[in-house]
């Protein structure tokens, strides 16, 4: 197969893994496509809790038509046993396959490498890199997680185009409209947990769940950043509470944060430079005297620029959605 034949499955492959993003932490995301002879025999993804992996579902759909054929897996197959489930390197050596190609390899100490070495050991073909960009976006919860022991953290902010958050009173109800909501929905259902300050907890009590048909159950966990339970912000069993932004290290089983108010948890997350992907939808309106950001840690102008890089930009029924990526050097 050449290289863009291996990219088109890749992308099929990647694409599968987004749909357990934010549901298999502290598993990755991953996705697998099985293709043999040009048909594809076997395709999977990570489930629900971490297991079964990508690969083992592919790999039972396919059965022996795996023999023989190629795998297209955005991240290495595993390496080591779990009492969960086998390594899916060994699977996919037993179950015959003539060639793997893996988007990235696994940081994850406990295979790094080993599961491709068992794979060319058995005399199977290893390629990676192939469509390494949208993999490492695809698993970017797992990626930061394994790189810097947190959360991959989205902020979220519904802007006017003069670049206030809320009126002066601090309604923000609603600035951007029903598809930009929808939208936002879509990002919380592909997040494990939300994050809101305690101000908006009390003002808003806001229920932080998906409201779009079929995902209803992908409602992400509630999180509160506050040093106290607010007033009227639900009962205490249905939020955790942490301190402060560095805290989001602690929080398990969550490797996609999505922050999405208020001003207050807005700025800090930015002062701490814990933001790695910013959601910017921009509506069509002017407030005038409304509520911007507060601080966020910058001495001079000069430390804003080459901060971040557009990713991503659409239009929204009337609103501009912007996304953008913190560059980390």
């Amino acid at each position: 197969m050449g290289p863009l034949t291996d990219a088109r499955w890749m992308a099929a492959a990647i694409a599968l893994g987004e749909r357990g993003r934010g549901r298999c932490a502290p598993n990755p995301n991953v996705g697998c496509v099985i293709v043999r002879d040009g048909v594809v025999v076997g395709r999977g993804w990570t489930q629900p809790g971490g297991r079964p992996h990508a690969e083992a579902i592919a790999l039972a759909e396919a059965g022996e038509a795996a023999r023989g054929a190629t795998v297209y897996t955005s991240l290495e197959p595993c390496a080591h046993v779990s009492e969960r489930g086998p390594a899916c390197a060994s699977s996919l050596v037993a179950a015959g396959v003539a060639r793997v190609v893996a988007a990235l390899r696994d940081p994850d100490p406990r295979t790094d490498g080993r599961g491709h070495a068992m794979l060319e050991a058995a005399g199977i073909a290893v390629v990676t890199g192939i469509g390494a960009d949208a993999a490492q976006r695809s698993l970017a919860g797992f990626l930061t997680r394994q790189a810097l022991g947190r959360p991959h953290v989205t902020l979220k902010l519904g802007l006017s185009l003069d670049g206030a958050i809320a009126m002066a009173d601090g309604s923000s109800r609603w600035i951007t409209g029903a598809e930009a909501r929808a939208h936002a929905h879509v990002e919380r259902a592909k997040s494990d947990a939300i994050l809101v300050g305690r101000r908006t907890a009390e003002a808003d009590a806001p229920v932080l769940d998906v409201r779009l048909p079929g995902l209803e159950d992908r409602s992400p966990q509630r999180i509160l950043l506050a040093s106290r339970h607010p007033r009227g912000g639900g009962n205490d069993e249905e939020w955790i509470t942490i301190a402060s932004p560095s805290a989001i290290a602690t929080l398990e089983g969550v490797d996609w944060l999505l922050v999405e108010g208020g001003m207050g948890a807005a700025a800090s997350f930015l002062a701490a430079d814990l933001v790695d992907r910013l959601l910017l939808y921009r509506a069509p309106v002017l407030i005038g005297g409304g509520r911007m950001l507060g601080e966020i840690g910058l001495a001079d102008l000069a430390q804003a620029h080459g901060r971040w890089r557009l990713a991503d930009a659409r239009q929204l029924g009337s609103d501009r959605l912007e996304a953008y990526e913190r560059v980390r050097l």
